[in-house]
């Protein structure tokens, strides 16, 4: 038999091959499409929710190890939320103020709420945290464009910020 015919009988692949390679393709797949989903159909809440709780587990480390009392300003009507501390000069909270976290349009801050029921719908309200290690006891309350609501409940003498995914209130 000459050898061309040979080579040509050898050259397509097999059944066994294929579905090798079609598995291994599918497994990629398997793995790589959720985190793909995750990282570019996810909506902004998520990115809202992570830059709270790392900001308030944040201040509250700096207060103690600066000795400065830090302060996360937050701007209900223009949707912002920058930081400041007691040694900042005047020109370096009004940066800090301009350079500060904007929320996404699909994200929204509704209100503030402090101790006693006492809650601030608009306008700017402040959460201090002291360089003795605790903060103020507060609940940020957020809503995204799917009408969902997220509580952050940020207690005084816990470093970590506790989110639930409901409107909650002090009192709860």
């Amino acid at each position: 038999m000459p050898f061309f015919l040979i080579f040509r009988r050898n050259s397509g692949f097999t059944l066994i091959e294929l579905i090798v390679v079609i598995s291994l393709f599918s497994i990629m797949l398997f793995f790589a499409i959720p985190r793909f989903q995750g990282s570019v159909f996810q909506d902004n809440t998520k990115q809202v929710s992570r830059w709270i709780i790392f900001k308030v587990q944040t201040l509250k480390e700096k207060a103690v190890r600066d000795q400065l009392r830090y302060v996360l300003h937050i701007n209900l009507d223009t949707n912002t939320l920058w930081t400041t501390h007691d040694a900042m000069s005047e020109e370096d909270r009004q940066a800090a103020q301009a350079n500060g976290f904007r929320l996404p349009t699909d994200v929204n801050l509704l209100d503030v709420e402090y101790p006693d029921e006492n809650k601030v719908l608009g306008g700017q309200a402040d959460i201090h945290f002291y360089k003795k290690g605790y903060s103020d006891n507060a609940i940020i309350h957020v809503e995204n464009s799917h009408n969902e609501q997220h509580s952050f409940i940020i207690e005084p003498f816990l470093t970590r910020v506790r989110m639930v995914q409901e409107y909650i209130e002090l009192n709860d």
